[in-house]
């Protein structure tokens, strides 16, 4: 099995991405539109680690580090509902930094864990994100715009990522993504539901 290399990445969220947008659709062709609706747990307890679940698989990444204004994470679990109980135990709650509640089923579907496990913790808030995204090559990074309802909040967000640092600020450069902060998934979620304060 090939050795998966974290990607870095620069992305933005605004209510309008009009420029850049327009940049990158000069700069290459759209190259694939994908919908999806996904489920982020996002915890009280940590902001290095991004869970999320999309077509019945959870995937949680590990932020590894910061370079050049970039992130880098690394994927650190993919599992597909229903979950065993261990596994929640063992390698999604550590991921979470909170304690975990008594489980009490030998193994839980996405709903169980979303309304028996997550709603009820005190830490803990599963949010509902729909993504319209955009696909295009800038300087051999993946970049997308996209259009989101966060818990029925739109907002759109553009972003660069490649395993080459360099390739993605130069493609951050080249796209005018310099003027805006980096703001991942999780902090973005967290902003948006109020449990981490918005930008001055």
């Amino acid at each position: 099995m090939d050795e998966i290399v974290p990607r870095y990445e620069f992305r933005a969220f605004a209510q309008s991405f009009g420029l850049v947008e327009k940049k990158m659709r000069q700069l290459a062709p759209c190259e694939m539109i994908r919908e999806s609706s996904e489920v982020y747990i996002v915890s009280a307890g940590t902001s290095l680690s991004n869970t999320k679940i999309r077509h019945n698989v959870m995937d949680i990444k590990v932020l590894v580090r910061e370079e050049q204004g970039l992130e880098q994470w690394r994927p650190s679990l993919k599992a597909e509902f229903p979950l065993a109980a261990d596994v929640i135990r063992q390698e999604i709650f550590p991921a979470f930094a909170v304690s975990a509640p008594e489980l009490v089923r030998p193994a839980y579907t996405l709903d169980q864990l979303v309304e028996e496990i997550v709603r009820p913790h005190p830490q803990l808030t599963a949010a509902q994100v729909f993504k319209r995204r955009s696909g295009f090559m800038v300087s051999g990074c993946i970049a997308e715009v996209a259009e989101l309802l966060i818990n029925g909040a739109a907002i759109k967000t553009a972003a660069v990522e490649s395993e080459d640092v360099e390739a993605v600020v130069k493609a951050k450069e080249m796209l005018g993504l310099q003027e805006y902060e980096n703001v991942n998934y999780l902090l973005a979620i967290k902003r948006v539901i109020g449990m981490e304060p918005l930008p001055s």
